[in-house]
């Protein structure tokens, strides 16, 4: 039996999935309570990287596997749907969100985290 993804290095995964969560969902809370009606679309969509980020802090914790594989792929799948939407139609994205021109306004971490969550998620499979 192989150790819970966030054992170890993991660790450093969960901790930065940790900090997005309470970002994103931070962000898009007062977003959402403050002027929602400005661009409801990118404050909705950021919400739902929050809770694809939650998701995936809870279930690197735990070790839960195959739930952290479906929301790593989940969230890689919204960075490059949102990413190219964002960059082909802007007006379609008034407002930010945290997948906008995949994940520019932080560094491009969203792109690259999906990808490290997976090739570790992956990497652990293989091992057990």
């Amino acid at each position: 039996m192989s150790a819970p993804a966030g054992t170890g290095p993991g660790r450093v995964l969960v901790a930065v999935y940790g900090i997005f969560a309470l970002a994103a969902t931070s962000r898009a809370a007062v977003q959402m309570a403050t002027r929602f009606g400005e661009a409801p679309l990118a404050y909705a969509l950021s919400a739902f990287a929050g809770v694809v980020y939650i998701v995936l802090t809870v279930a690197l914790a735990r070790g839960a596997r195959r739930l952290a594989l479906a929301a790593c792929l989940v969230e890689l799948a919204g960075v490059l749907i949102v990413g190219t939407l964002s960059l082909a139609d802007p007006a379609a994205f008034p407002e930010a969100t945290v997948w906008s021109g995949f994940g520019s306004g932080y560094g491009f971490v969203p792109l690259v985290l999906p990808v490290v969550g997976l090739l570790w998620l992956l990497r652990g499979v293989r091992r057990s």
